[in-house]
């Protein structure tokens, strides 16, 4: 069984709200998607086996201006099984015990501050469908997330190659993460629109590796016309896929340039379209990426190889790809 409850207060320009909630070990409801007010990274997780508490100001001013800074502190009915636990104790799992310590329920202290220059709030930033409404010449906003993380996790569940899956040994260790965030979105005329999301922070792998990666990235989306184009760059940061982070797989620099036009008027990604395009990907490779070889044999004859990538430049690898998307929904 678990509860919570919300209550908020608006005057004017002023809104706040605070909310709390004690769950039960397996009481897992199910984050609530609702705005709040204003785009908090800092939300409710819906977990189980937590208890917690959030509250946060969101104060407009000038007709154009918001500042809303947040809090929230959570913590764990029963914490996570500790790292150096012996046999036969273990890390628990979401496979083999009914509840777990993962991130939605790890012990937390955390604040954010939010700002927001919206000169049209009619089309509100922060609702689901802003990157097609938005109607600004030019909106942004700039967010800061601080988390303290005093202690460590229960394990995440991976799979090798042949899908199998198992539990991770160990899971990250203690540690304050943080984060600089930023969305910026241009619509100079309804045929020529430019979105840009930016991110810049430190984070930890989901699995066991205790190394903690400091990242930065983003993407850029323009339509004109018939014409889409989108660019996306990650400095220091996971792949694509989810193993990545499992397994704390990064990359130095992945660059994407996507460049496609369409039969009738393109959409912000909300909504499917029939569309032809090319798309280019280029990878650096170090000792932290998958398939970096710079210790593998060079030729048969070297019977010794080479036993550390230290020392050896960055590899690369790309890819270039045709496409065509076709919709015929309505």
């Amino acid at each position: 069984m678990g509860g919570k409850a919300k209550i908020t207060y608006s005057n004017g320009g002023f809104n706040w709200y605070a909310q709390g909630s004690v769950m039960g070990l397996v009481a897992n409801g199910g984050a609530d998607p609702t705005l709040t007010f204003t785009g908090w990274k800092l939300k409710d997780s819906g977990s189980g086996n937590m208890n917690n508490f959030l509250t946060g100001i969101a104060y407009n001013f000038g007709g154009k201006f918001q500042i809303a800074p947040n809090f929230l502190y959570q913590k764990p009915l029963v914490a996570a099984m500790p790292n150096d636990i012996g046999a036969p104790g273990r890390l628990r799992n979401f496979i083999d015990d009914p509840f777990v310590v993962r991130g939605g329920n790890r012990e937390t202290t955390a604040g954010e501050i939010l700002f927001t220059y919206d000169p049209t709030p009619a089309t509100y930033m922060y609702q689901w469908d802003n990157d097609r409404a938005e109607d600004a010449k030019f909106a942004f906003n700039l967010g800061f997330v601080y988390r303290h993380l005093p202690t460590t996790q229960d394990a995440a569940i991976g799979f090798f190659a042949n899908r199998t899956s198992f539990a991770f040994d160990k899971s990250a260790p203690a540690k304050d993460l943080w984060e600089v965030n930023s969305r910026i979105v241009s619509k100079v005329n309804p045929d020529l629109g430019v979105i840009a999301n930016i991110y810049f922070g430190n984070a930890q792998a989901n699995g066991s590796d205790a190394r903690t990666i400091e990242r930065f990235g983003g993407d850029i989306r323009m339509i004109y016309n018939k014409f889409k184009l989108v660019h996306t760059w990650k400095i220091n940061d996971w792949g694509p896929f989810d193993y990545h982070r499992d397994f704390n797989l990064t990359f130095p620099v992945q660059l994407m340039l996507d460049v496609s036009t369409t039969v009738g008027k393109p959409d912000w990604f909300i909504l499917p379209d029939t569309k032809i395009g090319l798309r280019g990907t280029w990878r650096s490779l170090n000792e932290f990426s998958p398939r970096y070889l710079p210790t593998a044999t060079a030729s048969e004859f070297e019977t010794v190889p080479r036993i550390s990538p230290v020392g050896f430049p960055n590899g690369s690898e790309w890819e270039i790809r045709t496409y065509i998307h076709i919709n015929i929904g309505k």
